[in-house]
């Protein structure tokens, strides 16, 4: 019984760790990912430019 508890509260532990993780990111979902950076902007694998306020040069 007492081994139910704890992997409940490691459960619950966990769940902001999942949702931080799940977050948006440049390019992501049907944009295919990031391909490379052209100045501050993101390149979509698709080849589009990513509508990101976040800065690539950082990447």
């Amino acid at each position: 019984m007492k081994y139910w508890s704890v992997l409940f509260v490691s459960v619950f532990m966990m769940t902001p760790i999942m949702e931080a993780n799940a977050q948006n990111k440049p390019c992501s979902g049907k944009m295919g990912g990031i391909s490379h950076c052209e100045g501050t902007k993101f390149v979509c694998k698709n080849g589009k430019i990513s509508q990101s306020k976040r800065n690539c040069s950082g990447y």
